[in-house]
């Protein structure tokens, strides 16, 4: 019995951790509502802001952020690859006062409000928009979270670094989820 006891408050304390490393945030984050003026949850992005558009970002908004938010990342990436989860967007430490994003954002590693974008898995700096292969419709998912610090961060990193960076900080999150299928 004593084993078993023993393996149990093993798995009871190693899970938990186990959980945070994979994830950015601690599970109990608060909900932010993301939003876009070109088009609905689980709509089709308009093709301006695809590859085979004019390749700019869309405007995204969101509201909920706690008082306490120190500033909001950003990242878009679609799950549906071929080769796995393919990073569109990596934004970090945009001021607390944002709650928008405009389209077309500058494809800049500091923006004029100091905020920083990371690099994308097409291997530049900004948003590069949905291109999937032909076939089936690919999802794309813009999930913004309010953090609680600034993150000490260059610009020009990888989701990777930001989502480690992220880890403990996030204080709320929510995702507008589009969808796109190569013409």
């Amino acid at each position: 019995m004593n084993l078993f006891l023993a393996v149990a408050l093993f798995i009871g304390l190693t899970l938990p951790s186990c959980s945070n490393e994979a994830q950015p945030y601690t599970g109990n984050a608060l909900k932010l509502q993301v939003t876009s003026p070109a088009f609905a949850q689980r709509q089709s992005i308009p093709e301006k802001y695809t590859g085979q558009g004019d390749d700019v970002s869309p405007p995204i908004q969101w509201t909920g952020a706690p008082a306490n938010t120190k500033t909001f990342a950003l990242i878009c990436e679609d799950p549906d690859a071929p080769m796995g989860t393919f990073t569109h967007w990596v934004l970090f430490n945009l001021p607390p006062s944002t709650t928008a994003l405009p389209e077309n954002v500058a494809k800049t590693g500091t923006l004029p409000d100091g905020s920083k974008q990371g690099e994308n898995n097409f291997n530049q700096t900004g948003y590069d928009g949905p291109m999937p292969p032909p076939g089936r419709p690919h999802r794309y998912f813009f999930r913004v979270y309010a953090l609680d610090a600034v993150l000490p961060l260059d610009a020009g990193v990888k989701k990777a670094d930001l989502l480690d960076a992220m880890k403990g900080h996030v204080l709320a999150e929510g995702e507008l989820m589009g969808t796109y299928q190569r013409q």
